[in-house]
Formats: C-alpha cells, structure tokens, sequence
C-alpha cells in the first residue's frame, strides 16, 4: 500500500539521492578481484566511467558503469556521473576487450546525461555515443545492464544495448530529464511533476511497457542485484553467439510496437 502512494516524481527523487549506492558500491559489495582499468587510448581517462574486469560466482566479467559522487568533491572530480567522449570510448574499449577473450560484460547505468560541454563536443560526444550503440548491438558476448539511479538521455544509452535490461525500483530511465521535457512540451518547467508521470519513466511503467525485462527490489539490494545478475548471465550463457545477436537485435526492433 506504501508503495502505491510515491509519485512518479518521488521516484525521481529517490534515483537522484545522493546516498543511494553508486556503481563501486555495486562492485565492491557484489563481485571480487575486481581490477580497474583507464583511459581511451585516444584522448585520456574520464572519471565519469568506471570500469575493469571482476569475478561474480564462477563467472569472470566486465564491469562499467557511470559514477557519480556523493560529495561537491567527488562530484566534481567524476563530472557529476556525465561522461565525455573518451569516457564512452573507454567503456567501448573494455567491451572490445571482453569479447576478444569471450567475457560477458555487466553495465550499471545512472547519469543525468551526456556531459554538453564544448570540449566534449569538439571531442566528438555524439560519435562515440552512436558508436558504443553500434558496436554493443552486435557484440558476442551476453550483455547485462542495470539502472541503478538516474538514467537520462544518449548518456545513458551509450551503455545501455543489452541482451537484459534491469532496473532497480526506484530507478528511473527516460529520454531527458521531467524538468526539461516539461519547459519542451510545456514551455513551463514548473510542470516537472506532471512531466514525470506522462513520461513513463518508473521501473514499473518500463516493464508494463516492455521496455526492461526485471525490476529489483531495494529491500536488500546489492544481494537482490547480485542474484538478478547472476540468474540472468546463466540464461544468456546457454545461447550461441547466433542466438544472442538475433535475440537483441529483435528485443529492440519491437521496442514502442505495443504503444
């Protein structure tokens, strides 16, 4: 019943809480050895994207996912979670890397966005998003991706083509944030709440929708994340390199034909 009463817009807030776990704790608390690898070999390292290979159970991985920080400090030094284009390029890097040695790879997702910047954008920012969503969509390897707080535009995307998309229930995922859909659609930004609820941006809506396949819950949530995962890695490990791409390939061909 307590349940039914947040708003979408509470929902909002809760992805957005500066104490909710951020994607090292999701390493720390739920893979082992995990070993952090950096930079683009392009440009330089973007502290906005985390990522290395870990171990989950039996499995050996590779983990990615946007991190923001909890204080003005960490936020600053990770650019608030809105990675710049080398920072996209390092999380393809990585991908690359996992498929060369057949390592399924495991995404946690939660950004504003894009950062928007001048450099970032003289630097390419919609290539190296356009082109993590290319190279993701035919990797051969299984691909896992969680919504783990705030999931908004191309930034998230970038790391977001997966063969299972989870989110945690007070996660959100949505094309750009209710403040800006509402001063679009609007042209009153003071609509953000009405905008939340229109936009279908809760993990329930998402599901009904048939957009992500799971919904985790925040009772226990490194635990319950922890065994999604590891649930779903052994469904995708069964299926041949042909089955995977096929099976992507049409889980977002039909994406918005139920509408």
């Amino acid at each position: 019943m307590q349940n039914e009463q947040i708003t979408e817009w509470d929902r909002v807030l809760k992805a957005r809480n500066p104490d909710r776990p951020r994607t090292i704790d999701y390493i720390e608390n739920i893979f082992e050895d995990f070993i952090e690898f950096h930079g683009d070999r392009l440009y330089g390292d973007d502290k906005a994207i985390v990522g290395g290979i870990a171990k989950i159970d039996e499995y050996i991985v590779t983990v990615i996912g946007e991190q923001k920080g909890k204080t003005t400090k960490e936020n600053m030094e990770r650019n608030f979670g809105m990675p710049n284009p080398e920072g996209y390029r390092k999380a393809l890097r990585l991908m690359k890397q996992a498929e060369k040695f057949k390592r399924p790879i495991i995404t946690f997702i939660d950004t504003p966005g894009a950062y928007p910047g001048i450099g970032a954008e003289e630097r390419g920012q919609g290539e190296a998003i356009a082109r993590n969503l290319l190279e993701m969509s035919r990797l051969q390897v299984p691909i896992i991706c969680v919504v783990i707080g705030e999931g908004s535009s191309g930034g998230a995307l970038a790391i977001g083509v997966g063969d299972k998309i989870i989110m945690l229930e007070n996660s959100i995922y949505s094309v750009l944030s209710p403040e800006g859909f509402a001063s679009i659609l609007y042209k009153d930004g003071t609509q953000y709440e009405r905008a939340a609820k229109e936009m279908k941006i809760t993990a329930k809506d998402l599901k009904d929708l048939e957009i992500i396949d799971e919904i985790v819950k925040e009772d226990n949530i490194f635990e319950n994340t922890k065994k999604s995962i590891l649930k779903n890695l052994k469904v995708l490990q069964k299926q041949t390199i042909e089955e995977l791409i096929n099976n992507r390939y049409e889980k977002y061909r039909v994406i918005g034909s139920n509408l």
